[in-house]
This record gives C-alpha cells, sequence and structure tokens, in this order.
C-alpha cells in the first residue's frame, strides 16, 4: 500500500457527463451514474475533464453539473473538476466557478495548440494555483495537447502549496519515477494499462476511463496490491486488458467508447457532441463482449 498522500482518493473515475437524446446537459442521469461510480468502488471523481467532454460543453453547463453530483453524491465524495484551457485566463474562470459549485479540486492540462515553452507552462499553472483556494491536479498528456510537462517543470512546480498531484498520460516512466522519487506529489495514472504499473511505484491511484464501465474491477485491483498480493493485482490487470484495449485503444476517443458500452448497459450516457460521431454497431457489440467477459470473471 502506498504511504503517499491521496488528496482526492485512490480509484477516481474520469466520468462522462450524460446528455439528453435532444443534446442537453442530463444533470439527473449524471446523478444516478456518479451514485453508482461511488457504490461500485469509485471514492473520487473527475468531472469536466476530456472524458467529460469539456470541449463542447458551456461554462454555465460545467458549473451545474458538479452542484448536481456534489448533490448526489454528498460532501464525502472528492470532485476534481477539470478546468484546462488553452487561455489561462479562461482557465481561472473555470477553476473560480467550479470552486463556488462545490469542487474539491481542479484538474489542469497543460495549454494545447499554441505548444508554450516549459518557462510559459509553468508561469499557466501557477497563475491558476494563485487564483483560488482548490488544490490543483496537474495533468500530463502531451499526446493530445503537444506540450508535455518536463520532469524538472514538476519538480519546481511541486513546491506550490496547492499544487498537491499529478494525472499522469505522459508515457514517460522514467521521468514521472524520478518525479516521484524526489517529490510528494500525489500521482494518479491516468491510462488504464498502467494503473498497476504506477501504483507498484508508489503512486496514489487512478483517474480511469474504463471506470465508467467497471468501477468495481478497476478498484479490485488496487485493493488486492493493498492487501499484498501482487500477483491477484497483476492477475485482475491482465483480465481487464481486452477491455481496456477496446475502450482506450481501439481507434475511438474514450468518451465513445464509453458512453457506447455504458447505453448499452442501459446507464445514464446519451449521445456524443460533435465533432465526435457515436460509436457504430459492430464497435458497440466489441465493447460489450469484453465487458462481458471481464464481468463473467470477477
Amino acid at each position: 500500500m502506498t504511504n503517499r498522500p491521496r488528496p482526492f482518493g485512490r480509484t477516481l473515475c474520469a466520468m462522462i457527463t450524460p446528455f439528453t437524446e435532444a443534446g442537453g446537459l442530463d444533470l439527473e442521469g449524471a446523478g444516478r451514474l456518479a451514485a453508482r461510480l461511488v457504490a461500485e468502488g469509485c471514492d473520487g471523481l473527475v468531472l469536466n475533464g476530456t472524458t467529460g467532454e469539456s470541449p463542447t460543453t458551456t461554462d454555465a453547463e460545467k458549473a451545474e453539473l458538479i452542484a448536481a453530483v456534489r448533490d448526489a453524491v454528498g460532501d464525502g465524495v472528492p470532485l476534481v473538476a477539470g478546468v484546462g484551457t488553452s487561455d489561462t485566463r479562461h482557465t481561472v474562470e473555470l477553476a473560480l466557478g467550479a470552486e463556488k459549485a462545490g469542487a474539491d479540486g481542479v484538474l489542469v492540462v497543460t495549454p494545447y495548440y499554441s505548444r508554450p515553452p516549459q518557462e510559459a507552462v509553468e508561469a499557466h499553472f501557477r497563475q491558476v494555483a494563485d487564483a483560488s483556494g482548490l488544490p490543483v491536479m496537474l495533468y500530463d498528456i502531451p499526446g493530445r495537447t503537444g506540450t508535455r510537462i518536463e520532469p524538472e517543470t514538476m519538480l519546481r512546480l511541486a513546491g506550490h502549496p496547492r499544487i498537491v498531484a499529478v494525472k499522469d498520460c505522459s508515457y514517460d516512466f522514467l521521468g514521472t519515477q524520478k518525479v516521484l522519487a524526489r517529490t510528494d506529489l500525489a500521482y494518479y495514472a491516468g491510462c488504464d494499462e498502467h494503473v498497476l504499473a504506477l501504483y507498484a511505484v508508489g503512486a496514489a491511484g487512478c483517474v480511469s476511463t474504463v471506470a465508467n464501465a467497471v468501477p468495481g474491477a478497476v478498484a479490485a485491483v488496487l485493493d488486492a496490491f493493498d492487501a499484498g498480493d501482487t500477483a491477484r493485482a497483476a492477475e485482475l490487470q491482465l483480465r481487464a486488458t481486452p477491455l481496456i484495449e477496446a475502450m482506450t485503444d481501439a481507434g475511438l476517443p474514450g468518451t465513445v467508447t464509453a458512453k457506447a458500452l455504458l447505453a448499452r448497459l442501459g446507464l445514464p450516457a446519451g449521445p456524443v457532441r460533435a465533432p465526435l460521431l457515436a460509436a457504430g454497431r459492430e464497435a458497440a457489440d466489441g465493447l460489450l463482449a469484453r465487458y462481458g467477459e471481464l464481468v463473467g470473471t470477477l
């Protein structure tokens, strides 16, 4: 079991944002989905992230979602709100809005498209962290943003009193370990295939897309490791691999696959917003088959 702080819990879900069939925000469905996730193994939720379609939800919708989920799960479940944009000023506004709506922390991705140098990346994160009273989870995902948070930048940012965690999708395991070894930052695996590997070297937990469908299966991997049964933890991680691949590495965004699978399971999801397109029938059939195979082994 890791001794590293867990400021936002251990097993977090990067929750989808349910929409109505007409395309509006489904707040009732969001509350039901959030309650299910918590009941089945998640002790924290990330709202308004990429999986939550943050690029296509309005600022008002983001605040409404936070408030609705807070009402549904109560005060004991940490809610981390995605606020990252390519505009520092807008990111600050979203951070303040998330704080007002009831979030417990903010997830801040590296500014995308403009590809700022590391000095500017650092300044961006510091400005956002200074703007509100909420703790910050940095989000390092260079495959989407075009710019990573270099380990040396991360080491400097670790000294900020409100920068407490990292969602790691860097695919740089050595760089991650360098920061883990030299800071108290709480690392969360942001790639489902890395959940156990990162946890084994001291991560605080995970922010999982796959948990939208199988929260219990994701939590079980970490439960087994915490119990000292590393062989069982590895077995459970490997059992989940076909579903992880289908949801995150089969050519469709995780938002699309998660919503397709949840819809097949009769859970709140609704359509995706353009420019995303819904998964086709064959892809949805495959997702349901991989889900059934995993659930049948638990």
